[in-house]
């Protein structure tokens, strides 16, 4: 017979033992969580999608308001004029230094420390509505005195280039992400339940699948697109190039999703449940679909950097988004001519967005990948 301090130094063990069995969604998380690729993709994931939601507050100046032309990013340094540093930020302008390059003879530039420009966090600037509702002016980071600060430098319009970054990612990650919703929902559905049905209506729908797979996507992309009339709002535009790419984008993941849902049919479990009487509908929702959404979460986290790229193309040939709105593959136009990036190199900032999105969705869905599978 055990002593009551024998079963109080058992209980501990018991507890840590039977806390082992612990959930999926738990087991994944561990896994996921040992993948430092992974957690990067998903902290950069996250702050992205912060900054989307809060653009206008991350933006530190009027993305549509003009100044200085092509005009070079400022110099950000914690110092003051007389070279001492400062916990508050300066931004100086690049300007003329009055000297000349000894061998082309070309005037130099370099940052004009004669005019800083203080900065700081949550300053007052621009006007713009929070949540669409909320009238403020505040923001994160900015010019305490209410100057221009340009520290990606301006377009051909003057308009700074990381504030339209910045408020481009609401377009550009709305239409990745709206395209992808539409495309998982459609092929996750066709791919299940023609996996699981099988015979004639698998052949047919496989056929259309393969009919669709078959086109060439990029001239149909341009072909579509070109039909929305010149003077149709923006909305409509872009609610019709989300359309274009769901209904091209759809076949590939069904044909994984039926793939997957082959395999599963014939488990045991399945089996059992259509020999108790169970409906078509209830094993599809209750028995493969979730089996098979660990497949289309990785599939979607991948799919999106498809999507931003896919945008930022045909952004940039001008089928994507139109003025006024912004987004990384409208902001690419200005990078149409080799004369305007080698005169204005800092022009090309905004493939810094689509390359820092794109990473973090391929990390994130690598560590996914790794994670969900079981083997």
């Amino acid at each position: 017979m055990s002593t009551p301090a024998e079963e109080a130094d058992v209980a501990p063990v018991a507890t840590r033992l039977s806390g082992r069995a612990e959930g999926y969604a738990t087991l994944v998380w561990r896994r996921f969580r040992r993948s430092t690729m992974g957690m990067i993709g998903l902290v950069l994931v996250v702050m992205l999608l912060i900054i989307a939601v809060f653009a206008d507050f991350f933006a530190p100046m009027d993305p549509k308001e003009p100044n200085l032309p092509f005009a070079p990013p400022d110099v950000i340094a914690f110092e003051d004029p007389s070279g001492n540093f400062s916990l508050i930020p300066h931004v100086y302008p690049i300007g003329d230094t009055g000297e000349f390059d000894p061998v082309t003879f070309q005037p130099l530039t370099g940052a004009d420390k004669s005019n800083p420009t203080p900065t700081g966090f949550f300053v007052k600037g621009y006007s713009y509505y929070l949540f669409w509702v909320i009238p403020t002016d505040i923001h994160f980071f900015g010019a305490v005195d209410g100057r221009p600060i340009q520290l990606l430098g301006t377009d051909k319009f003057g308009r700074d280039i990381l504030s339209r970054g910045i408020v481009g990612s609401r377009i550009s990650l709305m239409i990745a992400l709206a395209v992808v919703t539409m495309t998982t929902i459609v092929g996750t559905l066709v791919g299940i339940t023609s996996g699981y049905i099988g015979g004639a209506l698998d052949a047919w729908v496989q056929r259309f699948v393969e009919f669709v797979l078959a086109f060439p996507q990029l001239p149909l992309y341009l072909a579509l697109t070109s039909l929305i009339p010149v003077t149709a709002p923006s909305n409509v535009f872009i609610a019709f190039v989300i359309g274009v790419m769901a209904v091209l984008g759809w076949a590939q993941l069904s044909r994984e999703v039926r793939s997957k849902t082959l395999s599963l049919a014939r488990i045991d479990y399945v089996r059992a449940a259509i020999a108790v009487g169970s409906s078509d509908a209830r094993i599809i929702t209750r028995h493969i679909l979730p089996n098979v959404l660990s497949h289309v979460i990785v599939a979607v986290t991948l799919a999106i950097p498809s999507v931003v790229l896919l945008e930022s193309f045909l952004g940039f040939l001008g089928f994507a988004v139109k003025p006024p709105l912004i987004s990384w593959g409208l902001m690419l136009q200005d990078t149409g001519t080799f004369s305007v990036i080698g005169s204005y190199p800092w022009i090309l900032s905004p493939v810094i967005f689509v390359l820092i999105t794109v990473f973090a969705f391929n990390a994130l869905g690598d560590g996914l990948r790794d994670a969900i599978d079981p083997y």
